[in-house]
């Protein structure tokens, strides 16, 4: 294959890269978790009173007094200086997607001159970064910037491994002078306390007396793209918006579904090997890889862990799948549209509910509509959902996600649930107002003697649902896959909790008459799909029948843009939903808005200039280039009385002046910025920018297609996507 200089040296490079030695691990019982601050290491460090406090906190929530905490922060540093940590940093979660960390030394001097370690409780339960330099939402102002990190002990504390060093990491939330949440996490355990608290009062009227501390749980579908990083680094769109801005498609695509669980490109499955070994050692329950649907595309999904543990443990993924694909020559993208007709990756969020006591309170069993605590928990999702579709759809609104909700590859920007075929006639026999016995999936006959029979699932699998149950667990399939799940997590437990609060008036008022707890809950569940069945749907969710049913007929909303979605966080009814289960204040709600729609317009804009800087620095010179090699040829051709045809000159010149005027078009729209609102300027961003973005871009691909190969500048797709 030619390119031009830099496109050749790439190649080279990697055509001729030295294999990486796949190294012999040792088993996982050896590695697991052998970087974890874990309660058994806290077992074997700790006084019996401390630990038996710590348990009781990372089981329950139950509060820590200081005495604990300087126990604890000895041992913890004593573990850490073991393994070669002489720094610990709070990492905390802001609102940017990412994580942040401000790293201090155990070190102090003494006056003598000497340098002696010390770490206490005080040290350990706070830390003080700047409030005012991390997106706040107007919350802090640069005269105001004091902040507070605070430690979560009910997420372990652990060593990352970097060529620089070991550092122990302190899990924290992020807080400012002034007490409002400015990060991901303290949200999140702030929606696991209403959701506890409504679902004890739900359990407690269907009779369960020994009821644990409910906690929601989240096992998330990892996708990712692998682009080597020599191509990588000739792509400025690829270093600084996280996907290409231009490109051809190529010849071959994924039409022939041939990559998807395809065989693991060997590479790649060292890279894998490397980067799961990593996640053992940091306790993150790695499950399952495989190659995804697009070429160069992939995913890893860990086992389901508690909500907030699993929230930090998927920020560690990103974060090392990032530095060990950098160890490999691999650029990681997790953008979720890294490359145009190309799928684009999501971060598929498994969500259940349960405790120790009562188990998995949406594991149907295997008779559903006798399990009355499940049928009212799911009840209680469904409602959510139909009330608060809109906000399921901001917490995953995002520029990057935009391109691909909505599409053949992902749930479309209409929230819905999908329940199966078993759960669906049962709920709607509820809604009749009888609770009728379900059918089972049967068994298999391949009429195959080798092969064993085994018990079909009751329901289907339906990929066109952002929001599917699949046998004990929702699956938020809208997600994207560079974001937090703490963002969805949130909404999703928040609603839930709403939803039982709400069940649980009902319930208490239906079971005064004396009535039994089985007819209570259909009394209850017949009123809730009566008013929020509309939410439930089983078809495809890519047919333009169910997009028209579904605004027309049952008053879903479609919400196709980020633009369109995070004004939603503004309503009365989110104001209300948040501040009546303490999750988030009104402060708090609106600093997320500014924050979000912020950095949307930021990431367009972004954009909006590569757009301008390459196609007039990179793409116009070697189109121009191009044709004038053409010119010279034509012209030589001529007077050797060989007349050329020219229509291919004529089309390139056509198209570098449409795109320089186009070009000229989208600088002049960046130029404005008098606007109305936040909501106004994000409207012209997704509307007239995105646009005037296309339209440079189909004319640079299709000068892609008709410039010279070993002219063109640019990594192509099918260099990118094919080339490992």
């Amino acid at each position: 294959m030619s390119g031009n200089e830099s496109r050749l040296q790439a190649i080279y490079q990697i055509t001729n890269r030295e294999p990486t030695l796949t190294k012999m691990t040792k088993p996982l019982e050896k590695i697991w978790a052998t970087d974890v601050f874990t309660l058994a290491k806290m077992e074997e460090a700790l006084s019996k009173k401390a630990f038996k406090a710590m348990q009781k906190t990372v089981q329950s929530g139950a509060a820590l007094d200081e005495a604990t905490a300087d126990v604890v922060a000895a041992a913890m540093k004593d573990w850490a200086m073991a393994k070669g940590a002489k720094f610990y940093s709070h990492i905390f979660y802001p609102m940017t997607n990412a994580t942040a960390e401000k790293h201090d030394g155990f070190i102090i001097s003494s006056p003598d001159g000497r340098a002696i370690t010390e770490f206490t409780g005080g040290l350990l339960i706070k830390g003080e970064p700047d409030g005012s330099s991390f997106p706040n939402g107007s919350i802090r102002t640069t005269n105001a910037a004091r902040g507070y990190t605070a430690w979560d002990p009910t997420s372990p504390a652990y060593i990352m491994h970097t060529d620089n060093g070991a550092t122990l990491m302190i899990p924290s939330i992020f807080m400012s002078w002034t007490g409002e949440a400015l990060d991901k996490k303290t949200p999140l355990l702030r929606s696991n306390a209403a959701m506890n608290k409504a679902g004890q009062k739900v359990l407690s009227l269907m009779g369960e007396t020994d009821i644990a501390t409910l906690n929601s749980s989240c096992g998330a579908e990892q996708e990712y793209f692998l682009v080597d990083t020599n191509f990588a680094n000739s792509r400025p769109d690829l270093l600084l918006a996280g996907r290409t801005l231009f490109g051809a498609p190529p010849a071959k695509g994924q039409e022939f579904d041939d990559h998807y669980f395809g065989a693991i490109p060997e590479r790649v499955q060292v890279f894998m090997q490397d980067f799961e070994d990593r996640l053992y050692r940091l306790g993150i329950p790695a499950k399952t890889h495989h190659n995804e649907v697009a070429p160069g595309q992939f995913e890893i999904a860990p086992y389901f862990e508690a909500a907030n543990v699993a929230a930090d443990h998927q920020q560690m993924m990103m974060t090392l799948l990032k530095l060990t694909a950098k160890k490999h020559g691999f650029t990681c993208l997790l953008h979720e549209k890294p490359f145009a007709g190309i799928n684009g990756s999501g971060k598929h969020v498994n969500w259940s509910v349960g405790n120790p006591t009562q188990g998995n309170l949406l594991d149907p069993g295997d008779t559903p509509e006798k399990n009355l605590n499940f049928l009212l928990f799911c009840g209680a999702v469904i409602r959510g959902v139909h009330l608060h579709g809109p906000l399921l759809r901001a917490v995953i609104a995002s520029a990057g996600n935009d391109h691909r909700l909505g599409a053949n590859e992902a749930p479309p920007a209409i929230l819905s649930v999908y329940l199966g075929d078993q759960l669906e006639k049962v709920f709607q026999d509820i809604k009749s107002g009888k609770i009728k016995a379900s059918k089972s999936g049967g068994m298999t006959d391949l009429g195959l003697a080798q092969i064993l029979d085994f018990e079909r699932d009751p329901g289907d699998r339906n990929r066109t649902s952002p929001f599917a149950f699949t046998g004990n667990r929702f699956e938020f399939r809208a997600v994207g896959s560079a974001q937090s799940v703490s963002g969805p997590l949130i909404a999703m437990n928040t609603m839930l909790a709403d939803s039982l609060e709400w069940i649980a008036g009902k319930l208490k008022t239906v079971l005064k008459g004396k009535t039994s707890q089985a007819d209570a809950v259909v009394t209850v569940l017949k009123e809730l799909m009566t008013d929020h069945g509309n939410a439930v749907f089983g078809g495809d969710g890519y047919s333009s029948e169910w997009h028209e049913m579904a605004v027309k007929k049952r008053g879903l909303k479609n919400i196709p843009t980020t633009a369109d979605a995070l004004p939603a966080l503004q309503e009365a009814s989110v104001k209300k939903l948040f501040k009546s289960t303490g999750v988030f204040s009104p402060i708090e709600l609106e600093s997320r808005f500014e924050v979000y729609t912020e950095q949307y317009v930021l990431s367009i804009e972004v954009e909006a200039k590569l757009v301008v800087d390459m196609a007039t620095t990179i793409i116009y010179p070697a189109a121009t280039r191009y044709l004038s090699d053409l010119a010279l040829t034509s012209a030589s051709a001529s007077e050797m009385g060989v007349p050329l045809d020219n229509s291919v000159a004529a089309t390139v010149a056509s198209e570098i002046n449409d795109m320089m005027v186009a070009v000229d078009k989208l600088s002049t729209a960046l130029e404005k910025d008098k606007f109305k609102s936040m909501t106004a300027h994000m409207q012209f961003c997704a509307n007239d920018i995105r646009d005037l973005m296309d339209e440079v871009r189909a004319h640079a691909d299709a000068l892609e297609t008709l410039v010279a190969d070993d002219m063109w500048p640019l990594p192509k797709y099918q260099e990118m996507l094919f080339i490992k």
